[in-house]
């Protein structure tokens, strides 16, 4: 039996999953590909270059059901997520040296762009407190991007040269005992289709499993939002900001999560009146207005101890910029 798992959840993902399985080749691991639908050639793909298993989903169960989907076909006592449009350039040893530590529950390596240039801000991140989704929601990190709150949240005086503990890093490349997966009782499904899944794991796996580490001698190449960038407007920031709020729901306080929904639907406001300017349409007050009524929902939701929303109400504003 290998060592090492790889799971791969793809989602029209045929331009960058050929170089992602090609990094792959030299690796002794047990590699399995998770696809959600693709309505490209993504499948043809991944057989075409052979070395890895295929699993073709007839709809999008979105990344976490994927992930967990594939991590439960392996036996191996380690498994890598890894992102599609990613290439990875060595150190996977180092990974499982790291994961393998008392005290370590998972361990993440350094992401590179194109140019070799470390990923700040994206790679490693602190865990999100109130203020910096507050911060987020109202378009403060954006317009101030090198205040306080914004520095800390994305680790803006992170050194990635340096190994170290760190708290969430960007599940596009993260190591972790199967163990551990499966104490924390895998990801969490309700965050569908995408985003928050893997900062709420690392929340978790580092509370009750260890710390996390991050090792800069092992290295992927990524290019980020391949499949996000296709989602129409509206529809995108339905996603991010229903799962936003899910996971302010889940981890802060009454009174903090109570914020945050406020800072969402004043964001939102915000954002509405700007779109209508640049855009010069109406069409943005019909998105956000439809953000605003996500977050009355999620409110009422959250005094009722009830985080069980339906993915329809994210569809319900999945409307786009005209």
């Amino acid at each position: 039996m290998k060592t090492l798992g790889v799971v791969i959840v793809t989602h029209n993902s045929e331009a960058v999953i050929g170089k992602c399985l090609a990094s792959l080749a030299q690796a002794d691991a047990e590699i399995v590909v998770v696809d959600n639908a693709s309505a490209d050639g993504t499948c043809r793909r991944v057989l075409e270059a052979g070395g890895a298993a295929l699993i073709a989903n007839p709809w999008n169960r979105g990344f976490a059901a994927a992930a967990n989907q594939g991590i439960g076909t392996l036996e191996t006592p380690y498994v890598l997520l890894l992102n599609p449009d990613t290439e990875v350039l060595g150190g996977l040893d180092a990974l499982m040296a790291a994961c393998s530590e008392p005290g370590v529950a998972a361990a993440c390596g350094k992401l590179v762009d194109d140019g070799g240039r470390p990923q700040a801000g994206f790679m490693v991140r602190r865990f999100p407190t109130p203020a910096a989704l507050s911060f987020e929601a109202l378009g403060l990190n954006r317009l101030w991007p090198g205040n306080p709150v914004n520095r800390r949240y994305r680790c803006l005086d992170f050194d990635p040269e340096a190994e170290s503990a760190v708290e969430q890093p960007a599940g596009a490349f993260l190591m972790f005992r199967r163990e551990v997966w499966r104490n924390a009782g895998g990801f969490d499904e309700r965050f569908e289709p995408l985003w928050f899944e893997d900062v709420d794991f690392c929340k978790r796996i580092a509370s009750e499993s260890g710390q996390i580490r991050y090792v800069p001698v092992a290295a992927a190449r990524h290019t980020g939002g391949h499949s996000a960038a296709r989602l129409p407007d509206g529809t995108r920031e339905a996603y991010w900001y229903g799962n936003l709020l899910r996971y302010a729901a889940k981890h802060f306080s009454p009174l903090a999560f109570a914020a945050v929904c406020a800072a969402v639907m004043l964001g939102s406001c915000f954002r509405a009146f700007w779109g209508i300017i640049r855009f010069g349409s109406l069409q943005p007050v019909s998105i956000y207005f439809g953000i605003v009524r996500l977050a009355a929902k999620f409110s009422v939701a959250r005094r009722r101890d009830n985080l069980r929303l339906s993915s329809c109400v994210f569809r319900a504003v999945g409307h786009k910029f005209q």
